[in-house]
């Protein structure tokens, strides 16, 4: 019989439990799935001996809700889930989505806006005697004073509004753990300053190392600042190398331990092989379950961590640049729970993580000296240490694959092309073409500007053109018909009209007409929204040029799909800003003809328009992101492409 953990008050008296010693408020619906934090972070606390429950999207309105499992002995734990509660809930045009996939029945309107404070301010009205640790992606992106892109502020530390006295950054086992042991030996306030990955408030800093950055007064006042301060925190992410970080707030500290290090291959593997049921809770089944959990039910995470350094992306900040891994006989082992699964149908939708090929140290030296300060690993050119080889992968996957029950495997996490070509393996390409990929691969070089692929970390247009051509030579000797799903990106801090143009010459040269396209959202905790909040790049001091204005992100969306014969005006607009009235003909290269041509108006020089788009022979492969940037699908559950790929702790 499936075993969940506690979420009702009979549950309790079922194990003969009086009390708690954990009480879990959660702003997702409860999952008992390892790419879901809450699950992860209670069976974690469960396996060391405590006693947890889960409150799972309680009514915020209605402080009786929150005291249903009665006051923990220890302390309570808030979390809003695996997306930060604004992003989940709003678009890059800040309109309300339709739709939650982290709720019953897919419904919205089941958590509050910025529920991490909501919810930290019930459980205080609740039990103000009781220790209160805040943690998942919304915390640990948004403890220091951070930009606010939904209310267009910078708000302070979402630990100084909660009122919490500890928030957990990161992945978070390492940390709860030992917040747990401190608690119940009565430890808790004198063991803050020696506990990794933590951040807490003093009247005092710490006699220890540490580097202070500009206060909160400082950086809501001046954006100089502001770039300083983030530049100071970016630096100091790392496990090995990585300071104690303080900023002031009024006339306390915000202390930022330095972070907690990576897991060891034993402990990754004792995370994932906790008894998870891999099912939503029972009580959504009238509602059809959860939809998130049906793309990673059947997924594996090998691996935490990326090396990319994206710039829109929040990894460095959350998972961190060093790579953990699980071992193969643990994924397999978790493959056989799986395939026992009466819903299993044979297939494993995904083996990866935040960035499907990278399953191991960026370089040896990492181990001991950490990832290198002021540099990056990948991009925009690989560095000469990068250990590139794609051996152990390919090996996990085949192993994966032959087990009996297994009817394919497919890679659906996003896969870094620029790293395949770094190590020259067409062999890797040939094989994931010809057993892994189920008519689609992803990738994401998300623009073709030189000067935009570097603003954002990424490899430019030459080698994913490279990839490209591997990939199609690939799929042509297996005789497939398979297709790279391109992801692109509008509107990234850095990316002018001109640009936006360049990336439209380019679709239009390569025949690929995005049905949907994303644009940049700016997510607390990256460099893209640091970037795109002060028009400096932190790390050189240098101005950026950022497309703010609602009609300027319009117009660089528009091009994108300029095709479509709503997009008319705006495209024609943007070419004729950008001096670039070659592009508005009747010839090959034009983007446009010299006028609008709708559904029932169509005479164009032989062309007609359809489905309110102007001709074109071939039928697009690009296509939107999972919701938005920040919501690209994988099995880690990780939300990386917000800064966070979809579902972050």
């Amino acid at each position: 019989m499936d075993r969940f953990l506690v979420t009702e008050p009979s549950e309790m008296q079922e194990r003969g439990w009086a009390e708690l010693d954990f009480v879990l408020i959660s702003g997702d619906a409860y999952v008992d799935h390892p790419s879901f934090a809450p699950a992860v972070i209670g069976r974690y606390l469960e396996s060391k001996g405590y006693r947890v429950g889960i409150i799972a999207q309680p009514d915020w309105n209605d402080v009786s809700a929150f005291k249903k499992l009665g006051k923990p002995r220890l302390a309570s734990l808030v979390t809003a889930g695996n997306l930060d509660s604004m992003l989940n809930k709003f678009t890059a045009a800040k309109k309300v989505r339709r739709e939650d996939d982290y709720s019953p029945g897919g419904e919205s309107g089941h958590r509050p806006d910025r529920a991490t404070l909501v919810y930290a301010n019930r459980m205080k009205e609740a039990f103000n005697d009781v220790p209160l640790i805040i943690g998942g992606i919304e915390a640990s992106l948004r403890r220091f004073a951070h930009y606010d892109y939904w209310s267009d502020t910078v708000r302070r530390s979402i630990l100084v509004d909660s009122k919490a006295d500890v928030l957990v950054y990161g992945m978070g086992e390492l940390q709860i753990a030992e917040l747990a042991d401190a608690f119940d030996k009565g430890q808790f306030k004198e063991s803050l300053p020696f506990i990794r990955g933590i951040c807490y408030m003093s009247k005092d800093i710490p006699m220890l190392e540490y580097v202070e950055c500009p206060s909160f007064e400082s950086v809501k006042a001046d954006k100089m600042a502001f770039a300083d301060a983030f530049r100071i925190q970016y630096d100091e992410q790392d496990p090995f190398y990585g300071q104690t970080v303080v900023q002031k707030h009024g006339d306390r500290y915000l202390i930022q331990n330095t972070p907690a290090l990576p897991l060891t291959q034993e402990q990754m593997d004792s995370v994932y092989n906790l008894p998870y049921t891999r099912k939503w809770h029972p009580k959504y089944d009238d509602k059809g379950g959860v939809p998130a959990l049906s793309e990673v039910q059947f997924s594996l995470v090998s691996h935490r961590g990326c090396f990319g350094s994206c710039s829109f992306c929040a990894i460095t900040n959350h998972q961190g640049r060093i790579i953990q891994n699980r071992s193969h006989e643990s994924l397999i082992d978790e493959a056989h729970t799986m395939i026992n699964m009466d819903n299993f149908k044979g297939y494993i939708h995904d083996v990866g993580g935040p960035t499907a090929n990278f399953r191991h140290l960026a370089c040896d030296k990492q181990a001991v000296f950490g990832a290198c300060k002021g540099r990056t690993c990948a991009a925009p050119e690989p560095c000469e240490n990068l250990n590139t080889n794609h051996d152990d992968y390919i090996a996990l996957l085949r192993k994966l694959r032959k087990l009996k029950g297994v009817k394919k495997v497919f890679v659906r996490s996003g896969l870094r092309y620029d790293y395949v070509l770094a190590d020259n393996n067409k062999d890797f390409v040939r094989e994931l073409c010809e057993f892994h990929v189920s008519g689609q691969l992803k990738v994401a070089p998300e623009h073709v500007s030189k000067r935009v692929t570097t603003m954002m970390g990424k490899a430019g247009k030459e080698e994913f053109l490279l990839f490209k051509s591997w990939f199609e030579e690939a799929n042509q000797k297996l005789g497939k018909k398979q297709y790279l799903v391109p992801y692109f990106m509008s509107s990234h801090p850095g990316c002018s009209l001109e640009d936006a143009i360049e990336l439209a010459e380019f679709l239009r040269d390569h025949h690929m007409y995005p049905e949907q396209v994303q644009d940049f959202i700016p997510t607390p905790g990256s460099l893209s929204t640091c970037m795109y909040y002060t028009g400096i790049n932190p790390l050189d001091g240098k101005p950026v040029y950022v497309a703010k204005k609602g009609r300027d992100k319009a117009k660089q969306r528009a091009l994108m799909q300029f095709k479509n014969v709503e997009n008319y005006d705006l495209v024609k607009e943007a070419l004729i800003e950008a001096n670039r009235r070659d592009l508005i003909g009747f010839g090959p290269k034009c983007l446009i003809p010299p006028r609008s041509i709708g559904r029932n108006n169509e005479r164009h020089s032989g062309q007609r328009s359809s489905g309110g788009r102007f001709n074109h022979k071939k039928k697009s492969n690009v296509k939107k992101r999972d919701g938005a940037t920040g919501r690209k699908s994988n099995s880690s559950g990780q939300n990386t492409r917000t800064g966070a790929k979809r579902k972050s702790r």
